[in-house]
């Protein structure tokens, strides 16, 4: 036993131990004593009543994912949280716009009240929520009921943290204009941000980005589709003063959104997200889309390095969905044990959502903890790259 005259009740042994806010990182033990991290330094092992060797992997705070779709059994698109996210690293993760004001409490009390890990939600702008791909939410606008969804706002601000409007042609039709509108001041009434989804809009993106406002968020930043955030390869200059007057843009890859030939590009000119997230829903969970630490490796393979992809999946994600209050996105002293942490592994073959590949080395979570408590991990669903 060394000097220091404190017990802990498990340390993380030897690992590159990362800041959620800047991404440094330093090679350390992190000790934990009941749901707590008790301390970060160096040789702490001695006195811990258990060990685990983190030597060689990368110690973060617990994933955060700020967009999902996790209302199994009662939307098409939703996947059963805890499998989906807790046992691939995710402790806490936000469901954006599955639910809708009239679907609200059976999420409460069948998804989010039981599940192990936190959730939070961005609530579809439309009561319906999202139920069926196949019919678009808003195609009758009279499905915008802004007292309803102010309602459940205020009811459950444990659980409500923004609105999400899909904005695509199939779901609002060409008279998009007003369902943007009418759902900004809805937002803006409860005082909680808006997120739309591109990827076929109506009109293309310097037309709608400056309708939006600081803290209000575009999702699948790096889509193939039509009315992207590049032009002939270029980022677009709307899009960057978009980001300059305070509006955010996520990586959401879905099924039919992330593109290799729009990231690359995007990245290699500074674009990179202010979040990132998998957009995991039943759809593409096991395929193409997987889980977050999967979509962690496409982005570093399209250039992104894990100081820069770090912060994106802790310390920004909790602060957009307001769960950096809980203590989630950081590691630090007193803080709750949350923790991911990470082992690089075998190359796989990486699909975008156009069905282009790459081979790329994956990241695995090997360690979860979630409040202190470890968590059981499940392998990948996805098959390494053969003769890699």
């Amino acid at each position: 036993m060394s000097e220091n005259s404190e017990r802990y009740d498990l340390v993380l042994a030897g690992g590159q131990v990362f800041d959620g806010q800047t991404g440094a990182s330093q090679v350390a033990d992190v000790a934990v004593t009941g749901d707590r991290v008790a301390r970060i330094a160096p040789g702490l092992a001695a006195d811990a009543d258990r060990v685990i060797d983190c030597a060689g992997q990368y110690v973060l705070p617990g994933l955060v994912e700020a967009h999902t779709h996790i209302f199994a059994e009662v939307s098409k698109v939703g996947a059963p949280p805890d499998e989906a996210h807790l046992h691939r690293g995710v402790v806490a993760a936000c469901d954006a716009g599955t639910v809708g004001a009239s679907t609200f409490a059976a999420f409460e009390k069948y998804v989010a009240a039981p599940a192990r890990m936190r959730l939070v939600n961005f609530l579809n702008v439309s009561v319906l929520g999202l139920i069926d791909f196949r019919f678009g939410e808003l195609i009758n606008p009279g499905t915008l009921v802004p007292e309803d969804a102010l309602a459940v706002a205020e009811a459950n601000p444990h659980r409500v943290r923004g609105f999400k409007i899909r904005l695509s042609e199939d779901v609002v039709g060409l008279d998009w204009r007003p369902l943007l509108k009418r759902s900004l001041a809805l937002a803006g009434e409860a005082g909680l941000p808006l997120m739309i989804h591109i990827g076929e809009t109506p009109e293309p993106l310097p037309v709608i980005l400056p309708l939006l406002r600081p803290g209000d968020v575009v999702a699948h930043c790096y889509t193939g589709k039509p009315y992207g955030i590049l032009n002939d390869g270029t980022v677009l200059p709307e899009v960057y003063a978009a980001r300059e007057r305070g509006v955010l843009f996520e990586s959401a890859h879905g099924k039919s959104n992330l593109s290799f030939a729009v990231a690359r590009p995007a990245i290699e000119q500074g674009f990179l997200p202010d979040v990132v997230t998998s957009d995991t829903s039943a759809r593409n969970w096991r395929g193409p889309v997987f889980d977050l630490v999967t979509s962690m490796a496409k982005l570093r393979a399209m250039g992104m390095t894990l100081e820069q992809l770090v912060p994106r999946v802790t310390t920004a994600p909790a602060r957009l969905t307001g769960l950096d209050a809980e203590g989630y996105g950081t590691l630090v002293e007193g803080g709750p044990a949350h923790v991911t942490v990470l082992a690089e592994a075998e190359e796989a073959v990486l699909p975008d959502a156009a069905g282009n590949k790459i081979t790329a080395p994956r990241l695995e979570p090997s360690v979860v903890l979630l409040g202190g408590e470890q968590v059981p991990t499940v392998p990948w669903r996805g098959l390494p790259a053969t003769g890699a």
